[in-house]
């Protein structure tokens, strides 16, 4: 028998480390999409999605929005609309009308260049030219000088989309609305298009339009709220239905305005249990801040108004340390019951407090200020004289000191009795800390709990018409055994050919 020559290893190994590098070697990295091919791409997803009836294609074109429309500007949408619609088009002149036309066109049309034949494109669908027209709505809203022109062209879009009246439009057509609003907010006056948000949500509302029902009873409710109709927004909310189908975004809007509204009404858990939703539903801090701080401001003042202290650990978020400076400051007034402090902070941030909306809520924390501060007396001191009170506290008076120690012996906050001879109050022990009060936070935390278990099952995707595939297997074995049942009455099969499964 030959021998055989062997191969050294180290030729071998050599190869397979060759082969690893190969397979390590970096890919060279995609250049970022243009605007452009980004407009271009969208619009083929939209055409998907009136093609196979599915709306999330829209919902993944349209996600795009808010990044896309700081991107584009009039030479990028001119483009766009040229190169998706074919010569000729008159949806595509209509569309031009309301951009100037760019020095490279002007050029290109001047110079005539005899140019290959090219298969022109065909008309897109009037979803495309609806969301043309939604990027033209943003596009003039970025200039002061152009509100005029983008009133007018909100109009025409809301009478167009009504017009058409397409099922498949209706994801556009909530962004249409809030385009509407915005326009009407920089242009005009927003109760001006209240009206037309009426007629639309009770619209939306007969068709079962549940992301424009969403969005067109936001739009109602911030039109009620800028202009403080805390009762026409209650009575809205009491006679609509929001859309449990709606997005996240909107539910966030939502429970937000609700907050803001039970607030006003002092009815403080229900607010803070909407605020608490609102901060769950948002979008991240960074994507949304303005949101954001929003929510946390409201949320803040309301936590002082129930009593609670909201957690230091708020104040440092990245997001809101700025802008929550002057509710730390509340804070920290509320938390010593220190009234001078308090007076002082409210004078020195009040302009802050009535652009926010909130500065009529903090007003009404002074009685919380004085409460605290009574309690702290109150554990300090067995005795103490009511002057003494209105000294500490900066009162007007001894009277007020007499009767707001009185009111807070009777509501609970402190236990002692009022000496009116001697002018002193004699401060009893301290109240027992467990009680019905502990049972009754206990409970709020289970139904925050339970509700959040709710919402999430709820927001759960499940597989479309999953359920008819399991029916159609099952309808499947129910005829395969009368069939089997029959050719056994006939005597076609015996037992043996029936296998050991029967």
């Amino acid at each position: 028998m030959a021998d055989v020559e062997m191969k050294p290893a180290d030729t071998k190994a050599k190869k397979d480390d060759d082969k690893k590098e190969e397979k390590f070697v970096e890919e060279p990295k995609k250049e970022p999409e243009t605007p452009v091919s980004e407009i271009k791409s969208n619009i083929i997803l939209i055409e998907r999605a009136v093609s196979t009836l599915e709306p999330r294609f829209t919902h993944r074109a349209l996600r795009t929005l808010t990044g896309l429309r700081k991107k584009v500007d009039d030479t990028i949408l001119y483009t766009a609309i040229s190169e998706v619609y074919p010569k000729g088009s008159s949806v595509k002149d209509g569309l031009l009308l309301w951009l100037p036309i760019p020095e490279a066109a002007t050029q290109e049309m001047d110079i005539d260049t005899a140019a290959p034949p090219v298969k022109p494109p065909s008309e897109p669908l009037p979803e495309v030219e609806i969301y043309f027209r939604l990027l033209l709505i943003h596009q003039l809203l970025k200039s002061s000088a152009k509100y005029p022109k983008a009133l007018e062209l909100v109009h025409q879009t809301v009478e167009k989309m009504q017009a058409l009246n397409r099922r498949s439009m209706d994801p556009i057509a909530a962004k249409i609305w809030f385009a509407v609003e915005r326009a009407y907010e920089l242009g005009g006056e927003i109760a001006d298009a209240r009206p037309l948000f009426l007629a639309a949500q009770r619209t939306a509302s007969l068709r079962h339009d549940d992301e424009a029902q969403a969005s067109l009873i936001n739009r109602l409710l911030r039109s009620y709220l800028h202009y403080s109709l805390y009762d026409q927004a209650d009575k809205l909310v009491s006679k609509t239905t929001f859309p449990d189908s709606a997005a996240n975004p909107q539910f966030a809007r939502y429970h937000y305005f609700i907050g803001r509204i039970k607030a006003v009404q002092l009815n403080y858990s229900a607010a803070h249990s909407n605020l608490q939703q609102a901060i769950r539903r948002s979008p991240p801090a960074k994507v949304a801040p303005g949101f954001y701080q929003a929510v946390h401001k409201l949320f803040v003042v309301v936590e002082l108004l129930m009593g609670d202290i909201p957690d230091r650990s708020l104040f440092r978020h990245p997001v809101l340390e700025k802008a929550l400076s002057g509710y730390f400051e509340i804070v920290k007034a509320v938390r010593t019951g220190s009234l001078s402090q308090f007076q002082t902070t409210l004078s020195k941030h009040a302009a802050q407090f009535e652009s926010d909306k909130t500065y009529t809520l903090i007003v009404r924390l002074r009685q919380n200020v004085i409460k605290t501060g009574i309690r702290r007396l109150s554990l300090s001191y067995s005795r103490i004289s009511l002057r003494d009170i209105c000294l500490k506290l900066h009162l007007d008076s001894e009277e007020d000191a007499e009767y707001i120690v009185g009111k807070a012996i009777r509501d609970g906050v402190i236990e002692g009795k009022i000496v009116h001879e001697k002018g002193w109050l004699e401060c009893g022990t301290q109240k027992n800390a467990y009680g019905s009060e502990v049972g009754e936070l206990f409970q709020r935390r289970i139904a925050y709990c339970l509700e959040l278990h709710n919402q999430s099952v709820k927001a759960m995707r499940y597989p479309l018409n999953a359920h008819r595939k399991e029916l159609a297997a099952a309808e499947g074995a129910r005829e395969r055994q009368k069939e089997l049942a029959k050719e056994i009455q006939d005597g076609d099969i015996d037992d043996d050919d029936m296998g050991e499964e029967f």
